[in-house]
């Protein structure tokens, strides 16, 4: 507090104000620019592509300096305690999620008239060269050059190495090698120090987040305001409602019941990283701010180091339920009809799976749709009605994605914070000093 006093001039005011209410006014503007002002405020995209470059370009070391750190912080076998319960809380609320999602769909039932869309579908229809095989997924995820992995983005390559060169560290800390174990203590202490001035440059960057959330809100408004209406207004309802229902009974619950934490005290901290990945719509761009959250939450490091991570790269329950409603408005909309049990089992099955390999960025969603699709024999070609009523979805993209992206980052910090207090590697304190 007392740096934030000394900072004067002509924007003193704006740094020594709290950082959440800048970028809730930044988003308020936003909103209100986009609607008013439409096109004419288009000028002002760039100031958000910033801001995610800024995030963007931070991602890849965040990620591989507090996952390395975290790996070699800890035990093999507390590491392998903490990640077999964290992975198997991600996949389990994932195929939850997709569960949710069908549902929606098949209460709402969205559907659109697809007369005119010839030229929709041709505009989709290139999207379709991007689908991966969940194999290929799999077989990525061991790189074959770690700056490969880096320069081209592949978390889940980068996530692995990590891991296993934290591993590495791990052990040579432990050694009875004298050798060995300097080495590996002088390697830790290289790779803290890289940790803490990426800490350091992020909160740089978050003074400039509500300048970037105003720009990337209004063009999200100014872009897609009226889109959001009949046909596409239910769908965007299912998905939006299937995010509070899930935020509700699985969030919550988990947090209430299985990790006996005051909920109150929880959504104190939990609601920045919320509000920051509903704006930005990158998980891995939140990463910092989850991080911080589950740090004033008590989270060990050795957990929360590890398992944010990994979740923005595998937790995508947002996209799951994402899935659900628009698989089910895209084969309703090209007279296809509701999904058969059998199917809508092969969509849980394909989504959750999918979700390892959807990368934690804007509009990646998107992306594993395809893959849904192809799933249940609805693939997106060149011309087809398919093509066309996924291309409506394009449309509304950016907002869904911003709901989808905001459960995303929630369900991260839930289930760190319940699997920390679980294995007691949360220190309590912090929650009594907050509720006190």
């Amino acid at each position: 507090m007392s740096e934030q006093k000394k900072k004067g001039g002509l924007l003193g005011w704006y740094f020594n104000f709290n950082l959440l209410y800048r970028i809730l006014i930044g988003l308020v503007l936003g909103i209100i620019l986009g609607l008013v002002l439409r096109e004419k405020i288009l000028w002002i995209a760039p100031f958000g592509d910033i801001f995610v470059r800024l995030l963007k370009m931070i991602m890849m070391p965040i990620i591989l300096s507090t996952l390395i750190v975290g790996a070699s912080s800890v035990s093999p076998a507390s590491l392998g305690k903490v990640g077999i319960r964290v992975i198997i809380f991600y996949l389990a609320t994932s195929a939850f999620a997709v569960v949710i999602g069908l549902l929606m769909g098949t209460i709402f039932q969205p559907s659109a008239d697809l007369s005119s869309i010839e030229q929709l579908a041709a505009n989709a229809a290139a999207r379709t060269a991007e689908n991966v095989k969940v194999s290929t997924i799999i077989l990525n995820i061991v790189p074959t050059s770690i700056a490969s992995a880096i320069v081209s983005e592949n978390v889940l390559a980068v996530i692995f190495f990590a891991l296993v060169f934290g591993l590495g560290i791990s052990y040579a800390k432990g050694s009875d090698d004298p050798r060995l174990k300097h080495a590996g203590e002088v390697v830790f202490s290289f790779w803290e120090g890289v940790a803490e001035v990426i800490t350091m440059v992020i909160k740089w960057i978050m003074e400039y987040a509500p300048i970037g959330v105003l720009a990337l809100v209004s063009v999200v408004f100014a872009t897609n305001g009226p889109k959001v209406i009949g046909s596409l207004g239910v769908v965007t309802a299912a998905c939006f409602t299937g995010y509070a229902i899930h935020v509700v009974f699985v969030y919550f619950a988990l947090v209430k019941f299985y990790g006996r934490l005051p909920l109150g005290r929880y959504l104190k901290d939990a609601k920045d990283p919320f509000i920051t990945a509903f704006v930005t719509r990158s998980s891995n761009g939140t990463l910092p701010v989850t991080m911080k959250s589950a740090a004033n939450l008590g989270v060990s490091k050795e957990v929360y180091s590890f398992s944010l991570p990994l979740g923005a790269t595998i937790n995508m329950d947002g996209t799951a339920i994402y899935q659900g409603v628009c698989a089910t408005f895209i084969a309703l909309s090209v007279g296809r009809g509701m999904f058969s049990l059998q199917e809508m089992g092969v969509i849980v099955l394909t989504a959750t799976l999918a979700s390892i390999g959807t990368a934690g960025v804007p509009g990646a969603g998107a992306i594993m749709l395809l893959m849904v699709l192809d799933a249940v024999g609805l693939p997106v070609t060149a011309g087809s009605l398919v093509a066309g009523a996924y291309a409506m979805i394009l449309g509304i993209d950016a907002i869904l994605d911003m709901g989808r992206t905001a459960l995303n980052v929630s369900g991260d910090l839930a289930c760190t914070a319940c699997v920390s207090k679980k294995m007691g590697l949360m220190d309590m304190s912090k929650w009594e000093k907050k509720s006190a």
